[in-house]
């Protein structure tokens, strides 16, 4: 997002404690693949955001939490440890109580059908100006998540998500730090300038959360394949 971070999101654990069990309809098989979900709440004029994202849950999201770690030296206290939730990109936030939770998970599912887990390398850090100054990762050209991306604005009449996630406006991006200090503005501007090497991450989960509090909502396990 061009002028302020993404939010990020705290994810449930599955499977959820004995304690705590199911619902009857959390795990249904759409596209020959396992997605789990909450309860679709009914919040008659919901006050809270809702975003649907692409989700690196594994082994190779830890270069950028290793990125995480070495921004966070430039905030006032680390940001993104402090979400607990993983790498992810953000195709939509929407803020108004139109749209739906069912509404705009149905549009992550359909524009990821047939999708499997996507490779996404990054090459180099860039930031949006804030205040305050957000770091993020900047993803190599993918016609992937820019097809997904497009088609959930076709879904979804994108006057109502967030301006900088509309068409022509979105940027696609990783955010590593979302607090950094106004002291250290320079120094992480010099950080992101120095970042000379290639990562490669494997982004393999889409999920829809509902936030403040955060709450994922949906997430589907995206399978392995060629993309």
């Amino acid at each position: 997002m061009p002028t302020q971070p993404d939010v990020g999101y705290w994810a449930y654990s599955w499977p959820l404690p004995s304690a705590h069990p199911r619902p009857a309809n959390d795990l249904l098989q759409i596209f020959d693949t396992p997605i789990k979900m909450m309860d679709f709440p009914a919040l008659a004029g919901r006050s809270m955001a809702l975003a649907i994202n692409l989700r690196a849950d594994n082994a190779s999201a830890f270069e950028i939490e290793r990125l995480w770690d070495q921004v966070a030296a430039f905030e006032d206290k680390p940001s993104m440890r402090t979400l607990a939730y993983r790498p992810h990109l953000t195709f939509a936030i929407y803020d108004s109580p139109e749209i739906e939770e069912k509404t705009a998970w149905n549009a992550m599912l359909s524009a990821s059908a047939g999708g499997v887990q996507l490779p996404i390398a990054f090459r180099r850090i860039k930031w949006f100006v804030g205040p305050p100054l957000v770091l993020w990762a900047e993803p190599e050209a993918n016609e992937i998540i820019g097809r997904w991306h497009a088609s959930i604005s076709a879904a979804i009449d994108p006057a109502h998500c967030r301006p900088h996630y509309r068409p022509c406006a979105w940027t696609p991006h990783c955010t590593l730090g979302t607090r950094i200090a106004d002291a250290k503005t320079k120094d992480a501007i010099a950080f992101a300038k120095s970042f000379d090497r290639r990562i490669e991450v494997i982004f393999d989960v889409v999920d829809c959360v509902v936030f403040p509090p955060v709450r994922v909502i949906a997430q589907r396990e995206l399978p392995k394949g060629i993309p």
